[in-house]
């Protein structure tokens, strides 16, 4: 049987299957478990605090992380874009928008983490919600701006779907990255940074140790770190010499983010867990019987 469609340049057939199904199962997982986070902070009264609206946010934004790459998978086994060119910059701004308010959520919580154990204030809802709704506008603030002429969107290596086009590596491109990269990884990186530190010693301090302090910017290095380093070495070389099944992979890693974020922020936040299991069997965690340590 001919296949309806050629395969794009640079990729095995085997290789645009494999790339297919690991966005798939990646979408999968990260759609379920970011699901059931968001579901039972709608069903349990226990979980709806000003501070886990922080991880309803964050799941939220992985959510749409997951449908983006849902989209993906069906395009890979496809062999095409289907959608068009305006198809390609939705899919693009989408993929930016959930990307970027994820990890600005994320230091959002690490914020309100530092506030939660070092200075012992507690987090009201309005400032939840203002914390929330800055991490979106100013994400949706990002990701427009390719649409109106700084940076481009344009299709990834596998051309099966779409990103912030590091190809041409000209000034408007190495303009635009500095600003984003400052202000969506450095930043938040930098919040993180010193909120876990802090939180690190605290924790030193009194011996009692609530969570691992050093998983959260991990997560952000690895998960986001491939993606950022490839695009910051398009704005001083040529990346094209790089074959394109190469230049897939940390578009792939950076989709592992949900379902690592699911683990982190949710299922290995004790209060989260607790109702996430009140959820699903009915039965309430006694806080005496459980334990806080994050592995």
């Amino acid at each position: 049987m001919v296949p309806a469609h050629p395969l794009p340049e640079g990729f095995t057939e085997i290789e645009v299957f494999a790339i297919g199904t690991a966005l798939l199962v990646e979408a999968l997982l990260g759609f379920c478990l970011n699901g059931l986070t968001i579901i039972s902070f709608r069903k349990i009264k226990e979980l709806r605090t000003p501070s886990n609206l922080l991880v309803l946010s964050i799941a939220l934004a992985d959510c749409g992380i997951c449908i983006n790459a849902f989209i993906a998978a069906f395009s890979s086994f496809l062999r095409y874009w289907p959608y068009g060119s305006d198809g390609c910059q939705i899919h693009g701004f989408h993929g930016f928008l959930t990307a970027l308010a994820s990890i600005g959520s994320s230091a959002a919580v690490a914020w309100d983490r530092y506030h939660h154990y070092c200075t012992r204030s507690r987090l009201q809802w309005s400032t939840a919600a203002s914390m929330v709704l800055f991490a979106w506008l100013f994400a949706a603030f990002w990701a427009v701006m390719p649409l109106l002429g700084w940076g481009e969107y344009d299709y990834e290596p596998l051309r099966t779907c779409c990103t912030l086009d590091y190809s041409r590596g000209d000034r408007n491109y190495v303009t635009f990255l500095f600003a984003l990269s400052t202000f969506n990884f450095m930043i938040p990186g930098f919040i993180m940074l010193t909120a876990y530190q802090s939180i690190h010693q605290k924790f030193r301090k009194t011996g009692h140790f609530k969570f691992n302090t050093g998983l959260p910017l991990k997560i952000l290095v690895v998960c986001w770190g491939p993606y950022c380093l490839l695009c910051s070495y398009a704005a001083v070389e040529n990346v094209m010499f790089i074959p394109p099944k190469y230049r897939m992979i940390p578009a792939l890693i950076a989709k592992t983010a949900p379902t690592v974020d699911a683990f982190v922020y949710a299922l290995g936040n004790e209060n989260y867990r607790g109702g996430i299991w009140q959820f699903l069997t009915g039965q309430k965690i006694e806080k005496a019987e459980v334990d806080n340590k994050t592995k």
